[in-house]
Parts: structure tokens; sequence; C-alpha cells
């Protein structure tokens, strides 16, 4: 069993992003760029890092690149502004070996911005479709096998750099791994941090936020999207009534659902 990281970037002209986050197994870093170039390779020992470059834009377009291209026995997603803690491959591939009922097993990758800290599971938990919703991408290692026979991918008209819908990819991907019966755990391990730095979608909770959100939920589940909004508009309603009514924070969500709907059939 080996341990692969997928890393999205953008725009690289070198492999050793490798060194500054960390990474002391495989890895594949998927590079957009301008153009798209041959592949480019480095081996350090055991361990094998590739950079393949595409001219195609958005991020889950760079997770299924990844997914594809991938060889790993587990792989974990990555952005590239995670540090990894040292012999996290080793701590991840013992996890998996003592959990084999588990196709996705989610760990702690906790902020050192202080402005987007979360808190984390304090136990070992099995994720359902409530508990995934909290779940970053970046937080996600999983069973390549799993995914691949399943045919599970992200949906491309979600997440930075789609031009349509910018956040909800990885919610959207765990619901279809759930749907699909893989089965998620939570482990309160730390493999890394992420320092958030700057967000290529997130400017607040303003209209195009909340209007994304509702087509998320829509794409997630379309049975249970109005229960989702709902809870959505009043549990975060305290951080956005400065700006936007409940009523309109509703509205906008009901818009994007509405929109994405017409666009899926």
């Amino acid at each position: 069993m080996n341990v692969e990281v997928l890393i999205s970037t953008m725009n690289r002209n070198e492999i050793d992003l490798v060194k500054k986050m960390n990474i002391q197994s495989d890895a594949l870093i998927i590079n957009q760029a301008n153009q798209s170039l041959p592949e480019m390779s480095i081996e350090r020992g055991n361990q094998v890092v590739r950079m393949l470059t595409f001219s195609d834009k958005g991020l889950s377009k760079s997770r299924n690149r990844a997914i594809i291209n991938a060889k790993g026995d587990i792989c974990i997603i990555a952005d590239d502004d995670v540090t990894y803690v040292d012999h996290y491959h080793e701590l991840i591939m013992n996890t998996y070996k003592e959990n084999p009922d588990y196709d996705i097993i989610v760990f702690k990758v906790p902020t050192t911005n202080k402005d987007r800290q979360k808190e984390y599971y304090t136990k070992k938990t099995k994720l359902g479709y409530l508990k995934s919703l909290k779940v970053a991408s970046y937080e996600i290692t999983f069973r390549r096998k799993s995914i691949i026979d399943k045919n599970i991918f992200f949906n491309e008209n979600f997440g930075a750099g789609s031009g349509k819908y910018s956040m909800g990819e990885e919610n959207i991907f765990l619901y279809e791994c759930l749907k699909k019966g893989l089965k998620i755990l939570y482990l309160p391990y730390e493999i890394g941090t992420v320092t958030h730095e700057e967000s290529t979608w997130f400017s607040g909770l303003n209209e195009k936020y909340f209007f994304d959100r509702g087509a998320n939920y829509y794409a997630m589940t379309p049975m249970f999207s109005l229960l989702l909004i709902l809870q959505h508009a009043l549990r975060k309603y305290s951080l956005y009534k400065d700006n936007l009514s409940l009523t309109k924070a509703l509205k906008l969500m009901f818009e994007g659902k509405k929109q994405y709907r017409k666009e899926s059939k």
C-alpha cells in the first residue's frame, strides 16, 4: 500500500513545491497554466513526484485530472497552501490498515489563519450526510480503487475557477460517495496545517455566496435541498444579518437552486 498526495496548483514552473509542503510520500502535481506541457518527474529514493501541466481551468477539473492520473493506493486531496507533518503518510497508511471497511478517511488539517478557525470532532466519528457537510477538500483521503470502481468524480460546475458556482464541490463529491455505498470515517489525527492566506472564491456572505450555495445544495440532494437551504439561512444569520435580510438570503438560495435544476435537466 502506498500513499500519493494529489496537489492542485496554478502557474508553476518548478516541481519543488513538495519541499514547501513537506511532502514525504509520492505526489502528483496538477498544474493549470497557459499551455499543456509534457509530464515532469523526479525520483528521490523511494519517492516519486510527477507534475502534469494542463491549459484547462477550474479546481474540480484539476481534482479530476489528479484522480484519473493518480497511481497511489491511498490518495490525499491537497491544496498548495497545506504543509504536512512529518511521517503523515505512515500515519495515514496505518489508519487504513486498522480500518479496512472504510473507503474515505477524513483527518484534521487546522488553519493558521485566526479568521478561518473551525472546530473538529474530538473522537473517532463515522460521517454521514449531515456530518460530511463540515468537511473541507484538503482533509479528505480515499482509497483510489473505491472511487474509480464507483466512477465518482468532482462536479466541474462547482469550485473555484469553474466559471459557474464557486463552492461546495467537496460536499457534492462526498454525497455522491455516500449515495454509492462508500463509507466515510473521521479520525482526530492532525496530518498538516493550511494557511488560507487568500481565497480565490470566498469574499464573504454576499449575494453570490448565497446563490451558489442554493445550487450546491440542490446538486447534493434535490430531495432535501429545501431543508438544507432553510437550516443554512438560519444557522448563518448572525454572520450576514448586517448585509442581507433572512428573506433575501433565502430568495438568493432558491434562485441558485432553480438555476442549477434547469441546467441539470
